[in-house]
């Protein structure tokens, strides 16, 4: 069974209307959709009982790390794939993992703790992983579409209307400095990576705090952009059938240019300027093969600078946003944040 076979017309469309508003009341969600809150409460019910939706929080990268991710392609033995990839999840630096054909038998991001822990995890425990022959990495300069602003549902402008008291906008503001963090903030960060829909009187249960101290708390991290809500679902769920990694070699001078119009296109889940072999990484999500073929062959045509491209189908992802899966269905958010021990 397909993923997208496994959720009806108004399963979408509650999904499209959580990604606009991931924090959105169902009463809120109800209407927007003309809908009951029950039938709204019991849909929601399900698709996150049958593990195909969440509602996560995405952390400022300076909860998790004190230097950037990494981009990392590496070449297996014969048959060890499959192998190298389940290993390379259980390592908690490991955000993303994914099997895939051309430009790499296996494809990973990777976010270590600060730059000794990059430098050893890239030269000492990844290559160290039975079966790697060959690794290639490139170092994330600046995200310039995150997985946060991808919403792959259709959402009707009506529906858009209706949630937007409920929508977050992105301030122009730096990303908050992890020292500036309370232990407590850090707590109920960690919190909402696994559930961005918790309530104050939720947090003041976890925390052991007052609920007035966890309002304080959930206000100010939503806020502050510490944490945004997001949707945590399967592309396929949503009826894309087909994902792959592009690097692109630009040219100097077009390399923001490239980067900015990948980001805004509507494929992109996650787009990257870097250091390496490639200049810009783009993760997207299409359709068909047809769809990934118009991207290549039409819209990247359109783009100056661009002097060559990789691309790398993604055939099964095994974790995502320090996410496990299993086919299209989620398992438990892991995410290491700074301060606390791995596992």
């Amino acid at each position: 069974m397909t993923g997208a076979a496994l959720v009806d017309e108004l399963d979408l469309a509650l999904i499209g209307a959580l990604q606009q508003a991931p924090r959105a009341p169902l009463r809120a969600l109800a209407d927007a959709l003309g809908s009951s809150a029950s039938t709204i409460g019991r849909r929601w019910q399900r698709l996150h009982d049958d593990r195909l939706l969440r509602v996560i929080g995405q952390l400022d990268w300076n909860l998790v790390s004190e230097t950037r991710p990494r981009h990392v392609w590496i070449t297996t033995a014969p048959g060890r794939s499959p192998e190298v990839a389940r290993r390379l999840a259980a390592l908690p630096e490991v955000q993303y993992v994914a099997l895939t054909s051309g430009r790499a038998d296996v494809y990973c991001t990777a976010h270590p703790g600060n730059r000794a822990a990059a430098r050893d995890l890239l030269t000492r425990r990844i290559p160290a992983v039975g079966g790697v022959r060959d690794t290639r990495s490139d170092l994330v300069l600046r995200a310039v579409g995150r997985a946060d602003a991808w919403c792959g549902a259709p959402v009707p402008d009506p529906v858009r209307a209706a949630l937007a008291a409920h929508r977050r906008a992105d301030p122009p503001s730096p990303a908050v400095a992890f020292e500036s963090l309370s232990e407590p903030e850090r707590r109920a960060a960690a919190l909402l990576h696994g559930n961005a829909r918790l309530t104050s009187s939720d947090l003041a249960r976890e925390l052991g705090v007052s609920q007035s101290s966890a309002h304080r708390l959930l206000g100010g991290l939503l806020e502050r952009r510490v944490v945004r809500p997001r949707v945590e679902v399967e592309p396929a769920v949503l009826g894309f059938q087909v994902e792959a990694v592009v690097a692109l070699a630009t040219e100097p001078g077009t390399t923001a240019e490239v980067g900015r119009a990948l980001g805004n296109h509507p494929s992109a889940r996650y787009v990257s300027v870097v250091a390496g072999s490639a200049t810009v990484i783009h993760q997207g999500v299409f359709g068909d093969e047809d769809a990934l073929a118009d991207f290549l062959s039409d819209d990247l045509a359109g783009l100056p600078g661009i002097r060559s491209t990789e691309v790398s189908v993604v055939l099964d992802v095994l974790r995502r946003y320090w996410i496990d899966r299993d086919g299209v269905r989620l398992g438990e958010a892991r995410i290491p944040l700074r301060g606390t021990a791995p596992g």
